[in-house]
């Protein structure tokens, strides 16, 4: 295909002028090809002059290494477990090849594009630059259109193909925003005002008026108010930690991630611990802002992710030094703006960020996710393979599962909407992408004590990542008691199971607005499981061991012995009641849930 120009008279002053040809030799390939996922409708062209803020990835020459790396020092059984890696020798590794840089470099140039104009990665893997759509179309032989989402209302500047010149082509790995229509969503149902109004919490042998305490893991007691709403007492009497609290002097941090425009409020948060941590009622959070992220403290502009996240992660683990990031990004498009719009995926935005920093906290949990289909598969690779960068680091990234159960939480085969992107228009399950990701552990949803599956637990295989080794006898366990002929077709046996472990998900208390409420959703089973995960590395802090660094190889192999697994319920969703949480391993609860009083234990132990 012959490279297209919009100003001929242009072309023949450069060529005149002996100018460097556009584009290079001008003959591209097509790049990636995606079809617009259901709910996205094509509308206008994108206005010539807006501008958009490309990201160009350049190919990680050695990321097979670093993989290596990341398993050798997260498998207690490696002699390298715990020998977590540098920032520099994570970048000497994802570093693309020189040859790729001059490249890409060169093809930049040809547009008039300078080192003034690019923003590189630390490891120079990214490339940031910002450029009007005209010049956009021209460098990747496309169109972009301003696309519509139906139900939110939201827009996007997208196009569905792009190419690459020729000479450039294996120097580029993707560019984006341009296949990218996943709209991240957080993981939680709608906050609704608790019938029951907060009090001075008493503990389970005050006996409090929600009935004859139940014994939990290791003989604790847990109050049968529990079963009603979720508090941090509630927490640690199931998951086996009353009087555990976290530390300020071992080094140890805890994180947040927050998107979309979520502010977590400090007098909410004040509230929230006069009523379930009076100790920490003077203490606060340090907030960091990622691509202009900001955390407004009007209090109509609290958001109930952002307030359930810092509440329990937190409130679970105070005194430890907690950090909020919050990362700007997706507004709706405004076609008269001639500002960059931050249309950018905010993952690789805060993935940017984060792996530039010299030190990080240990433990970082996210809610926020989308179905993996809407995910270009290039983009969701590359996402993971940042994931995995921090993995090497020594930090612990915990996901939410998500709340669609197998796909819309839907048992009713009349009202599904489970359809495949590919073209073929098929029912089928939809996994939840980063949660799908091998190099995050994704974290489903339990409800009520004795703990069953919460039934919006997101669940299943991917599609995308196949089974990573250090699941394959938890999953084929499950997949050999499964009956013959079961979901057929429906999902892939040799994908990325998840989630990986569960907790708590529903009846939740927070304060929001200034009132109290409850909130349910994986994304209060994320924190809650996030927050006992920096206990551990508490634990293993003080006694002069390195953090846990990246879960999985641990749980699967050694970890699962300090989880109560959880054989009730299901995840119905496409028309279907969904897979059954049973022993072992399940795609509803993953291994279970935790307790802490064994884990300590464990986690001394490697």
């Amino acid at each position: 295909m012959q490279f297209k120009r919009s100003l001929f008279i242009f072309s023949l002053i450069a060529l005149a002028l002996g100018a460097p040809k556009r584009g290079l030799n001008a003959r591209h390939k097509v790049k990636e090809v995606v079809r617009a996922p259901r709910g996205w409708v094509q509308g206008p062209p994108a206005p010539a002059d807006h501008i958009i803020k490309l990201r160009i990835a350049l190919p990680q020459s050695n990321f097979q290494e670093l993989e290596r790396h990341v398993y050798e020092v997260s498998d207690p059984s490696h002699a390298r477990y715990g020998q977590h890696l540098s920032k520099e020798e994570v970048e000497e590794l994802v570093a693309p090849h020189p040859e790729s840089v001059d490249a890409v470099d060169a093809w930049l140039s040809s547009f008039g594009l300078g080192e003034s104009e690019c923003e590189r990665s630390p490891a120079k893997d990214w490339i940031t630059l910002r450029v009007p759509v005209k010049l956009a179309e021209e460098m990747l032989d496309t169109k972009y259109h301003v696309w519509l989402h139906e139900a939110s209302g939201d827009t996007a500047v997208r196009t569905l193909t792009y190419g690459i010149p020729e000479d450039v082509f294996d120097h580029v790995e993707l560019v984006q925003p341009t296949t990218m229509f996943a709209r991240m969503k957080s993981h939680k149902t709608t906050f609704r005002f608790s019938p029951i109004q907060p009090s001075d919490k008493l503990s389970p042998a005050e006996g409090t008026s929600g009935g004859a305490p139940l014994v939990g893991p290791g003989g604790t007691q847990v109050d049968a108010s529990c079963n009603q709403e979720i508090t941090l007492s509630c927490l640690q009497q199931i998951y086996n930690s009353v009087g555990v609290t976290g530390s300020n002097k071992d080094g140890n941090q805890i994180a947040v991630t927050a998107y979309l425009g979520q502010f977590a409020n400090l007098a909410d948060l004040k509230l929230f611990y006069e009523d379930q941590n009076p100790a920490a009622v003077n203490s606060s959070f340090k907030v960091v802002s990622v691509n202009g992220g900001q955390n407004s403290q009007n209090v109509s502009q609290a958001g109930v992710e952002a307030n359930l996240d810092t509440q329990f992660a937190f409130g679970l683990t105070f005194p430890t030094p907690a950090t909020f990031f919050t990362t700007a990004g997706m507004p709706p498009f405004i076609s008269d703006l001639k500002t960059p719009t931050d249309t950018n995926e905010p993952y690789t935005t805060w993935l940017d960020f984060v792996l530039a920093q010299k030190t990080l906290p240990q433990t970082i949990s996210t809610s926020y996710g989308d179905d993996e289909q809407t995910v270009p598969d290039s983009f969701a690779l590359r996402a993971c393979q940042g994931f995995a960068q921090l993995g090497a680091r020594g930090v612990s990234l915990l996901f939410s599962s998500g709340d669609g159960g197998v796909g819309d939480n839907d048992a009713n085969p009349a009202t599904q909407i489970c359809i495949s992107n590919d073209g073929k228009n098929k029912t089928e399950f939809l996994p939840t992408f980063p949660a799908t990701c091998p190099f995050v552990t994704g974290v489903g949803g339990t409800i009520g004590f004795p703990e069953t599956a919460v039934d919006f637990s997101a669940g299943g295989f991917s599609n995308l990542f196949s089974r990573p080794s250090y699941q394959d006898a938890a999953v084929e366990g499950f997949l050999r008691q499964l009956p013959k002929g079961t979901f057929s077709g429906l999902f892939n046996p040799n994908g990325r199971g998840f989630p990986d472990v569960a907790a708590q998900g529903a009846n939740f208390l927070i304060f929001f607005e200034g009132d109290s409420g409850l909130v349910d959703g994986t994304s209060c089973a994320a924190p809650t499981f996030a927050a006992f995960v920096s206990l551990l590395n508490d634990v293993r802090l003080e006694h002069g061991k390195p953090p846990l660094g990246f879960l999985n190889p641990f749980l699967y192999s050694t970890g699962f012995a300090g989880l109560n697994d959880i054989t009730a319920g299901n995840n119905p969703g496409c028309g279907t009641e969904g897979f059954n949480a049973t022993k072992g391993w399940d795609p509803v609860t993953g291994l279970g849930t935790p307790n802490f009083g064994i884990l300590k234990e464990l986690v001394l132990k490697v």
